[in-house]
């Protein structure tokens, strides 16, 4: 049994036996061990009489320990039961003068040097517990409601976003001039999106979704980006865009209330940690919600949904804060819309998530559906407090003309998507989706300030430790 089933549980006085890693030994007989199963760690006492010497020196702190003994109702406060060691086995020694992660407060810049021990703290154990959950929950819903995974390429020779910013795969050597074609013929890079390929797949199988590592090469080192992160995308046929943001509302809701619903333990200790945090910020820069207050203004609200051009109108007739006016001015219609902006109309204007729909098509990319003004394209972004956007979706341009009209506007060559363009030539029909980053709903789900500190490993610039 583990460390969180033996806490659930309510038979005392049985013999039991627990593995897990000292996170302190006090006084020679008071070892607090923690198996990752949950936050609390199981009180272990140890009668040190009994225990050789030997043994007991090896009791430190990072230690892999089995110990053997009777459960008993706890004789202390804040724990239901401890263990009464009646036998202690060293499995892994950690010598206590190396061993960086010490019973002590650490910061998270440290913590990331050494992100193969980090999860051995709370902090991180109770962030990559939600995550997992999280991903459980994803599963489940789209299972639930008829979607099915495609695993599509990470290899891939098309550029979903027609951002550039990818990362090429080769087995050449750059030192060395060889006319030999590359190893697939052709230049490919790792994906940014499994978007495209899943749409192909909607069009034969009616609902499908991808949950997989996307990469971009984006020279950025803010708090909300990486070069590896995982996307979940689904793709519907036969669906437009209401119908799509029906969809990313009724996803999100469930996951997050998922979350909420299985992971209280590890909630309560983040929502606690986020308001310590929010705590050391100006007092105009705290968030005016607690992590759980947060989720459950998602979870509860019903999302507005406000067009593009309403959301300009609203956003230049504003009067911010008079100490935090816009750092970037809302100059009109066209421009593309920052988190500053986007924080505004869900924290203040409408004090609910909001869905912003028909984006200025110069600013969305070629294989969103033109509206019929020919300046607006189906495109929608959900928006939430704290962050801005968290999803960005549309439904996809199903007419071949137009599609093909885009993609030359925007110089991406129709004979590298030929197989993306036959799918408006063999029964076309409307479909829709959207794009969710993984690690931005672990972060919101969290309340982590860096995406950094969400994903096991993080990939950045001039950083691929691990």
């Amino acid at each position: 049994m583990n460390i969180r089933q033996l806490f659930l549980g309510d038979e005392p006085n049985q013999e039991v036996c627990v593995r897990g890693w000292v996170r302190t030994f006090r006084a020679n007989r008071f070892i607090a061990l923690n198996d990752g199963s949950c936050l609390a760690n199981m009180q272990c006492v140890v009668d040190f009489e009994q225990i050789p010497e030997d043994v007991l020196a090896e009791i430190n702190t990072g230690a892999a320990v089995e110990i053997t003994g009777n459960l008993v109702e706890s004789q202390g406060k804040g724990q239901k039961f401890e263990i009464r060691a009646r036998n202690v086995i060293i499995l892994g020694t950690s010598n206590p003068d190396e061993y960086p992660i010490q019973p002590k407060k650490h910061s998270l810049e440290f913590l990331r040097e050494k992100a193969h021990l980090r999860i051995r703290t709370n902090t991180f154990a109770a962030v990559m517990r939600v995550r997992a959950t999280l991903s459980f929950a994803v599963h489940q819903y789209f299972t639930q409601n008829g979607f099915y995974q495609v695993h599509t390429p990470i290899i891939t020779g098309s550029d979903a976003e027609g951002a550039g910013e990818m990362f090429r795969v080769t087995t050449k050597n750059p030192e060395q001039a060889d006319d030999k074609p590359d190893f697939f013929g052709k230049e490919t890079n790792l994906t940014v999106s499994g978007q495209l390929e899943a749409e192909t797949y909607a069009m034969g199988l009616g609902k499908v979704y991808t949950f997989g590592p996307t990469f971009r090469a984006e020279n950025s080192n803010t708090s909300r980006h990486l070069a590896e992160f995982w996307m979940i995308e689904p793709e519907v046929a036969f669906s437009d865009l209401n119908d799509n943001m029906d969809l990313a509302e009724d996803f999100i809701k469930s996951v997050l209330a998922y979350v909420l619903e299985h992971c209280k333990e590890d909630l309560s200790f983040l929502n606690q940690r986020f308001a310590q945090e929010e705590a050391k910020k100006p007092q105009i820069e705290r968030s005016s919600m607690g992590l759980l207050e947060r989720l459950q203004f998602v979870t509860q609200n019903e999302f507005k949904r406000v067009s593009y051009t309403e959301a300009v109108d609203i956003l230049r007739n504003s009067k911010p804060n008079k100490k935090k006016k816009f750092k970037y001015s809302v100059d009109g219609w066209g421009i593309d819309l920052q988190s500053e902006h986007e924080r505004y109309l869900v924290e203040k204007h409408f004090t609910c998530p909001v869905i912003i729909f028909d984006y200025p098509a110069e600013i969305k990319a070629f294989y969103m559906r033109m509206n019929d003004d020919g300046k607006t394209v189906r495109a929608m972004d959900v928006l939430f407090p704290g962050v801005g956007e968290i999803v960005g979706g549309s439904q996809r341009e199903e007419r071949l003309d137009k599609l093909v009209e885009r993609m030359k506007a925007m110089d991406i060559h129709e004979k590298e998507l030929w197989w993306y363009t036959d799918l408006r030539r063999f029964g076309t029909a409307e479909h829709a989706g959207f794009g969710l980053g993984f690690e931005r709903l672990v972060l919101y789900a969290t309340g982590m300030s860096n995406i950094r500190d969400v994903i096991p490993y993080p990939r950045t610039p001039l950083s691929a430790e691990f």
